[in-house]
């Protein structure tokens, strides 16, 4: 990622060798402006003095921990909203599940490279702070969904010996399984383990000149990037000193020369399996972090939604109350428009498990035939109530539910509904007073159904009008109408689609919906 010189960047560790090296990541990325801390404690204050946005903590430090720390932020209101990376080696799911809880945006597994963090800042710097909610304050959320994550390369193992011979031989035995490297001396063995691309593993050569195996070993153990790598010793020393010297050193394992294929292959496979747990960590991280947002973010669509059934609700009484010269057969058809809205909420309330199997790729329809026209009426009418101090013109050209030729939709009657009402609601809110909004029913295959309204989208949205948390003009706006309908259109084998025409200062979106075979 190409990061704006403009970002003012905050890293908190109370090693010095690691803020340099993740100051220096960052400059990599393209950052010039960096503050440092070296504990918690120094961050917040000069938090409270300075502007920065972004933060990139450690967890474990004296005076105030990363996680006292991210509390402290998240509960101060001038300091929320800002992202907030934790860089851990922490291995228990619930102190991660706290982290989440308290609002962290994203989780990065020591050791990483300059790609990974670059990867981590990308997310965290995309969410978007929302209204605080029951979530922890200041919680961000990602805009739109995250890239997929390219296939993992074959885990890397580095070589060094000053034999080329040994070089070969081990090179070849394993090039089919990992990607090798090779170094013929300390330094540049070094070079190669500090660098931003370190390898998972080293076959480390105790003899070698100028520097032997275990200054390579204890300089590894004082750098940051190369301080957790796996070292398998390889030498003819076969005395208990330098096995001993070894283990202080780090070593996993001991491989005396002459080298046995039989047997150095299997203990590698081991150690590798050793990488593969570490790398598996940053993933359940980055899986527990993006479901309890895909969590969250399904409640604020439920409530989003369920916004439009309460307004009509309540325009509905407010019309009863009123209402003192109404019939019977009116009076009663205001109160099964009211039970109808209340029931909608109930329904929506535990359809929220339902949106989160969508997002998460587990939701199986379950399409039943539908009276769409019906629908759309009903729909049409909670919108007139909720909308009725704006005097607009709301016309539904669906036929009537009696209609027997009246042709029905394919899908789950409870996710239409809503994302008709949606849409509906979207579109009323965004005519002016008096204007006009009209739903249409084309009977064909697929069926058509196309709400338009006066009024047209900003050019600026247009291009991501049903994308998460787009929205426009709207100081309590949400932007997850349309995305959670299109969400549900295309759950049920559908499509949506947005039409703007400026000649005419209109909007209209378009729903495909399966049309359910003749009986």
């Amino acid at each position: 990622m190409n990061i704006s010189s403009k970002t003012i960047f905050m890293v908190v560790d109370d090693f010095e060798t690691m803020r340099r090296v993740t100051c220096n990541q960052l400059h990599l990325l393209g950052a010039n402006q960096i503050v440092t801390a070296s504990n918690g404690a120094a961050a917040l204050d000069i938090l409270r003095h300075k502007h920065v946005d972004v933060i990139l903590s450690d967890w474990h430090m004296p005076t105030m921990s990363g996680l006292e720390l991210l509390k402290a932020v998240r509960s101060d209101k001038k300091l929320r909203n800002l992202p907030f990376i934790m860089i851990t080696a922490e291995a228990k799911r619930e102190r991660v599940a706290e982290a989440i809880a308290n609002g962290v945006n994203s989780l990065l597994v020591k050791p990483y490279t300059t790609q990974h963090l670059g990867q981590h800042l990308e997310k965290a710097m995309a969410y978007k702070p929302r209204p605080a909610t029951s979530a922890a304050p200041g919680t961000s959320r990602p805009a739109a969904p995250a890239p997929a994550a390219k296939p993992e390369r074959p885990a890397t193992i580095l070589i060094v010996d000053d034999t080329p011979d040994n070089l070969h031989l081990l090179s070849h035995m394993f090039k089919e399984e990992y990607l090798v490297r090779v170094a013929n001396n300390g330094q540049k063995a070094l070079e190669i383990c500090c660098s931003d691309d370190p390898p998972d593993l080293v076959l480390l050569d105790i003899m070698m000149p100028d520097m032997d195996g275990f200054e390579v070993a204890q300089r590894m153990r004082e750098h940051p990037s190369a301080e957790n790598i796996p070292v398998i010793f390889v030498t003819a020393m076969a005395g208990e000193d330098a096995r001993l010297r070894g283990l202080k050193l780090g070593a996993v394992d001991f491989v005396t020369k002459p080298i046995d294929p039989e047997i150095l292959k299997p203990r590698m496979r081991n150690f590798m399996r050793y990488v593969a747990l570490r790398k598996q960590l940053q993933a359940d991280y980055d899986g527990m972090l993006d479901a309890a947002r895909l969590r969250e973010d399904l409640e604020h669509i439920t409530r989003h939604d369920m916004k439009g059934p309460l307004a009509g609700i309540i325009g509905l009484v407010q019309t009863l109350v009123e209402g003192e010269s109404m019939d019977r057969s009116q009076l009663t058809e205001q109160l099964r428009l009211v039970e109808q809205s209340a029931l909608q909420v109930l329904d929506m309330v535990n359809r929220s498990s339902e949106l989160f199997k969508i997002e998460t790729g587990r939701f199986q329809l379950d399409a039943k035939p539908m009276k769409i026209a019906d629908m759309l009426q009903r729909v049409a009418d909670i919108a007139c109530a909720a909308v009725a101090t704006k005097h607009l013109t709301l016309s539904v050209q669906a036929g009537t539910a009696a209609s027997d030729g009246m042709p029905q939709a394919l899908g789950d009657a409870m996710l239409c509904y809503s994302l008709l009402q949606n849409l509906v609601k979207n579109a009323c809110e965004a005519a002016p007073s008096g204007g006009q909004v009209s739903i249409t029913l084309h009977d064909q295959e697929p069926l058509l159904i196309v709400i338009a309204n006066q009024g047209a989208v900003p050019a600026e949205i247009r291009s991501r009008f049903f994308e998460k948390f787009v929205t426009y003009g709207k100081s309590d706006g949400t932007g997850l109408g349309t995305y959670s309908a299109k969400l549900l259109a295309e759950a049920q084998g559908g499509s949506i689609a947005l039409d703007v025409n400026d000649a005419t200062d209109t909007t209209s979106v378009t729903v495909r919906l399966p049309r359910a075979p003749a009986p």
